[in-house]
């Protein structure tokens, strides 16, 4: 028997026991009131009550019934007592169960558990879930609510790691914060659900926390409390999770639960029951010692006079999410060994966490930076503070340094020297780097006596999206060169198509693997619409590129480009750029994202595709 079910039949066993401790139960009525009157008939007029004594006989007869009965009520009907010699009483718990039970766990048994935690006027409705509206970037809120919940839902879950293009990240990004409603067959919560694991895929964590605090956690189902879960871990947010812990009832009871229910019984005040179950969970190895201590350091931090808690690190042969966030949250270094091998996972979260050091916090921004999750603002404000903190040294430290001789230059070749020391390798390998100098790049006048090193500068200017300082070179870059094919895939406008004469000189100078920068160049500007189909043609046999060859994917996205829907697009755009390089990109793939995004007024966004995918190529 469950204990709702057992619950019910104490509180009835209870009532039977004092009802049935009485040696004559008598009537509780007043004298008169054994037999009442019958109702008045309907719409006559009230009399007054009667004041008559009622006899001595009568008083006799009700007192010397055989069984006195208390009677209901006119019109209140009392429900028969249930027979309880067939009821199982064998699961009703003991008083040393009862005892050892946390406030949560007796509310739940009982059925006191709330549903809700906010009053209701207060409660959020979900029909748009995100938090960037229209009027703030995001896309409009309709825009996949007539869309096929099957399309969106196989997009948004095949859409499994990190993208090839940084600005492919950002627009994904963008469309996955958008306060949109829910395709026609898709659940809010469901579609909520699927955003937020998309973002933590996507190592965009904060953003991924964001869309779930913005739906009550009521309306949680198992799967979002696992995503939203996830997001709250790698942002360290360990006690934001405690409002949807607290009233789940998910059939969840994996160690880190149990650890995570604890940690949030005691910032609700319960620290008695939390320390004990935390006892419990070290001695019945509920959990690794490693998790349970560092949920113990935790947890005492909710309460006075708790008693330390020593971490113990030896034996501890790998790193997880759950003792990467606690260790963070409680400021516990993690030994070097464990450091030295964490994957792209931790280092997404070491460039954005702000409890770090600016010194951890600089070993995961280049990647961060190459991905997308870091802006080049967000990059040149964290090594201005490790330039303006002299306790810094090492490699940090030599890079903010550089990177203001970037800024401060006395003369532009002097700060273009600064540069190509941040950048170190090519714009492949060392992207974030570019990132990092942005703005600096966009500083360098544009002179014939610099087009040597237009090409990296003019990359790096693109990371940032400052495509008007980038055609300020436009007369300065030689034509057929790589500056001059970033040049005219990144200005805006259309300025008529481009000669095939240049385009060969592009070819012929071409040395990347596999010609990539001349398929990502032709791809791009046949995207754009900046080629003749002739020479469109003639370059596919030449490269060996079949643009024109369709699949079930590209004619999904060439499908929403022309119903004009850029929040499918970009979903359908990011399912197609999954991969940690952009060797794992084709040339066919570029186009048809390039011009989807081109048709349905992305065009900005189509444009640094292009020109990152040479760049990069």
């Amino acid at each position: 028997m469950t204990r709702w079910k057992w619950a019910g039949v104490a509180a009835i066993a209870l009532c039977t026991t004092l009802a049935v401790a009485q040696d004559a139960p008598e009537s509780l009525l007043p004298p008169g009131f054994d037999d009442p009157a019958p109702p008045p008939p309907t719409r006559s007029r009230p009399t007054a009550p009667s004041t008559q004594t009622p006899s001595a006989s009568s008083a006799s007869e009700t007192s010397t019934t055989g069984t006195a009965v208390v009677q209901p009520l006119p019109g209140v009907h009392v429900p028969p007592m249930p027979d309880l010699g067939s009821v199982d009483l064998s699961d009703i718990p003991s008083d040393e169960e009862l005892e050892a039970m946390t406030s949560d766990e007796l509310d739940e048994l009982l059925g006191l558990k709330p549903k809700y935690d906010i009053p209701p006027a207060a409660r959020r409705a979900m029909t748009r879930v995100g938090v960037l509206d229209s009027s703030e970037g995001g896309m409009p809120n309709q825009m996949l609510g007539r869309q096929p919940a099957s399309l969106v839902r196989s997009t948004l879950a095949g859409t499994k790691g990190p993208l090839v293009s940084r600005w492919g990240h950002i627009l994904l990004r963008r469309v996955l914060a958008s306060r949109l409603a829910a395709p026609e067959g898709m659940s809010p919560v469901e579609f909520a659900t699927l955003r937020i694991g998309l973002l933590n895929r996507m190592g965009e964590y904060a953003a991924a926390r964001a869309v779930a605090q913005d739906v009550d956690t009521a309306n949680w189902n198992d799967a979002m409390m696992g995503a939203a879960i996830d997001a709250y871990v790698a942002t360290a947010d360990i006690t934001g999770a405690c409002p949807a812990v607290r009233l789940s009832r998910t059939d969840r009871n994996d160690g880190e639960w149990k650890l995570l229910q604890a940690i949030c019984n005691a910032y609700a005040g319960e620290g008695t029951s939390a320390g004990r179950d935390l006892n419990r969970a070290l001695g019945q190895e509920i959990a690794p010692r490693i998790d349970v201590l560092l949920a113990q350091r935790f947890a005492g931090a909710a309460g006075r006079g708790q008693r330390a808690v020593d971490i113990e690190w030896d034996g501890v042969e790998e790193l997880t999410p759950w003792r990467f966030a606690l260790a963070n949250a409680v400021g516990e270094e993690i030994p070097e060994g464990l450091r030295a091998n964490a994957g792209p996972y931790y280092q997404r979260i070491w460039a954005t966490a702000p409890m770090l050091s600016l010194v951890q916090r600089a070993i995961g921004a280049d990647l961060a930076a190459r991905e997308g999750v870091l802006s080049a603002a967000a990059m040149v404000d964290l090594y201005s503070q490790i330039y303006a903190n002299d306790e810094i040294d090492g490699d940090a430290a030599t890079r903010a340094t550089q990177l203001r001789e970037a800024y401060v230059g006395e003369d532009p070749v002097d700060r273009i020297a600064a540069m190509q020391q941040l950048w170190g390798g090519d714009v492949a390998s060392d992207y974030g780097r570019y990132v990092l100098t942005a703005y600096a790049a966009a500083r360098i006048p544009a002179s014939e006596d610099l087009a040597d090193d237009a090409a990296p500068l003019l990359a790096s200017m693109l990371t940032a999206g400052l495509d008007r300082d980038a055609i300020a070179w436009a007369n300065v870059v030689e034509e057929g060169s790589q500056a001059w094919a970033l040049v005219i895939l990144a200005r805006a406008g259309n300025r008529g198509t481009i000669p095939g004469s240049l385009i060969d000189s592009f070819v012929d100078d071409d040395d990347s693997s596999d010609q990539r920068k001349s398929r990502f160049l032709l791809a791009g500007l046949a995207g754009l619409g900046r080629i003749e189909q002739g020479d469109v043609a003639k370059f596919s046999d030449q490269l060996e590129v079949d643009l024109a060859r369709q699949t079930k994917w590209s004619r999904m996205i060439d499908l929403a480009a022309e119903r004009n829907n850029p929040a499918l697009v970009a979903l359908l755009a990011g399912l197609g750029m999954q991969g940690d390089s952009w060797d794992k990109m084709t040339a066919r793939h570029l186009y048809h994202i390039v011009s989807a995004l081109n048709r349905v007024g992305l065009g900005a966004e189509a444009r640094m595709i292009a020109a990152e995918a040479v760049a990069r190529g």
